[in-house]
């Protein structure tokens, strides 16, 4: 349709990149094009680290699964949902900052998450790949650790970027009719659509490049809701300031 649209239909996450480095002036640009995504009420609550020291990213990317892509990336970035630069332009107005409430988490989480997907995209149009670390959030007390992050932020996920040294195809996504509704939310689920869904998914894992597997999208889902994931991140998150009310 646009190359704007293409480029977004074309991503895929890349994890093997060339030796090819990422300038910083080129990081840089890439960040500030991110800044200009939609931000609540202008808060900007978010705050990026990239992580350069060799024995931290080896540190995280064992705890993240180990992902070993991200020791080797030319790029890792620690994205933080961030309130605490917040709380310091309180100070300087004298005024006592509301501190633990839910919107605040959500605001400050939407608000990275939106920075950090223009930066996945900012990154690709300039032909460069990246994929989305959410294992950080396996200890994500050992990531504040070791970047030092306060009370009044914490990490939502990691994110490899570099020039890709691999080709792997979009992964198909469910059909536009499956999450497009009109003036209401379905009444039922439409499973036929699933089940055709479940095909193109099956077929996708069966011929794509590498790590083939006899899968389906809802076994994924079934097998992945069906089990607790991260049960320590709602204690973490209230020892960090957040969702306390």
């Amino acid at each position: 349709m646009n190359p704007t649209i293409d480029l977004l239909k074309s991503h895929r996450s890349i994890r093997k990149f060339t030796d090819r480095q990422v300038d910083d002036p080129t990081l840089t640009s890439i960040i500030a094009a991110a800044q200009c995504a939609a931000t609540s009420h202008f808060v900007q609550a978010y705050t990026v680290i990239r992580v350069r020291d060799p024995e931290k990213r080896e540190a995280i990317a064992q705890l993240a699964g180990p992902q070993v892509w991200v020791a080797r990336a030319p790029v890792f970035l620690v994205f933080c949902a961030d309130l605490n630069r917040l709380e310091t332009v309180c100070r300087l107005h004298d005024t006592v900052m509301e501190k633990g409430w839910a919107e605040q988490f959500v605001t400050a989480t939407v608000d990275v998450a939106l920075l950090a997907q223009n930066v996945l995209i900012a990154a690709e149009s300039l032909g460069m790949g990246g994929v989305y670390i959410g294992g950080i959030r396996n200890d994500p007390q050992t990531v504040c650790d070791l970047l030092q992050i306060p009370d009044q932020a914490y990490p939502v996920f990691g994110m490899c970027l570099g020039w890709p040294a691999q080709d792997p195809p979009p992964k198909p996504r469910l059909p536009v009719e499956a999450v497009l509704f009109t003036d209401r939310y379905p009444q039922q689920q439409e499973t036929d659509m699933l089940a055709a869904y479940d095909r193109t998914t099956n077929h996708y894992y069966l011929n794509r490049n590498s790590n083939l597997k006899d899968e389906t999208w809802s076994r994924q889902m079934a097998d992945l809701m069906g089990r607790v994931i991260r049960p320590h991140m709602k204690i973490f998150l209230e020892r960090k300031g957040f969702f306390l009310k």
